[in-house]
């Protein structure tokens, strides 16, 4: 495959929520965790969280779905507990930059604070 994990990762979150609406008719949802080597790491939460079928849902409607949509060779783990479904340690997430945007917003906030106050 030939895309970065930041391309898959983007195009993932872009299609998720057509292929979330079977999951979601089940009563469960798919949370997006993460991408590496070119898989997609995914939970299953609500009602799917933990059913004896949450690994047919896996591999039969939302890799399927996926790669469908986005590459044929893709490969969706529901990261799920077990050692052989574990997130890598390392892996590309978009929460991870929104927590260091979210550090870098508070110390602007800070910085701005201090101005105000000297201001008055």
């Amino acid at each position: 495959m030939h895309f970065s994990d930041e391309d898959i990762y983007k195009a993932v979150r872009h299609h998720l929520p057509s292929v979330n609406e079977y999951v979601e008719s089940h009563g469960g949802a798919i949370k997006l965790l993460g991408v590496k080597d070119g898989t997609v790491y995914i939970e299953l939460t609500g009602t799917c969280h933990g059913c004896a079928m949450s690994l047919m849902t896996t591999k039969m409607v939302v890799q399927k779905k996926l790669r469908e949509l986005i590459h044929p060779e893709l490969t969706v783990v529901n990261v799920d507990g077990t050692a052989e479904n574990a997130l890598p340690e390392e892996y590309y997430s978009e929460e991870e930059e929104a927590e260091e945007e979210k550090e870098e917003v508070s110390i602007w906030d800070k910085v701005k604070s201090v101005f105000v106050k000297g201001a008055l």
